[in-house]
């Protein structure tokens, strides 16, 4: 990484974002403490927080949330039937089968997926996307998609691919491997 980039100043001539300005003022208040980590942490944290706002404004112009797209997603990628358990479900989007639920009554009640028992369990219960479910989250994943590639416009496709295999490796020291 150094060979390629030496210095912040290569990324970003002369800009002093946010973040430097508050490591500025930490450095003349704590000198003593190394704000490094700060500068990149920071500056994550400002980007997905751009980021999310960026992706659920259009989520919210096909009537989902950031967690209904999720849901919907979730199934779609599963492949005809395009259908799971919620505990699938919950695993292919990280979060609690409780809030699966409360997605999928929200979207049941929209008509975009429709719940039935399992053929393996009679106990259990399958979400499978409707039609209408399937036509609305093919359209919102394509604009999704041209959306995020709307938003890495300001970098270069070199500058992607890098920033790509960073992120990969440090999140494969941060999340236990699926």
């Amino acid at each position: 990484m150094e060979d390629t980039i030496s210095s912040q100043e290569d990324i970003v001539e002369g800009v002093t974002d946010h973040v430097a300005r508050i490591q500025a003022e930490w450095q003349a208040e704590r000198p003593d403490v190394d704000t490094s980590p700060q500068g990149v942490i920071g500056r994550l944290h400002r980007i997905a927080n751009q980021l999310t706002g960026e992706l659920t404004l259009l989520y919210a112009k096909y009537g989902l949330s950031e967690g209904e797209f999720d849901v919907l997603a979730a199934l779609r990628r599963a492949g005809s039937p395009y259908e799971r358990a919620p505990g699938e479900i919950a695993l292919h989007t990280m979060v609690t089968t409780g809030a699966v639920t409360k997605r999928v009554d929200r979207l049941e009640a929209a008509g975009l997926v429709r719940r039935r028992r399992s053929d393996d369990d009679g106990r259990g219960r399958v979400v499978r996307l409707t039609p209408a479910g399937r036509r609305l989250i093919d359209k919102a994943f394509a604009a999704h998609m041209a959306n995020e590639k709307r938003l890495l416009e300001p970098l270069t496709a070199a500058q992607r691919a890098q920033l790509e295999s960073i992120l990969t490796a440090w999140l494969a020291h941060l999340e236990p491997p699926d």
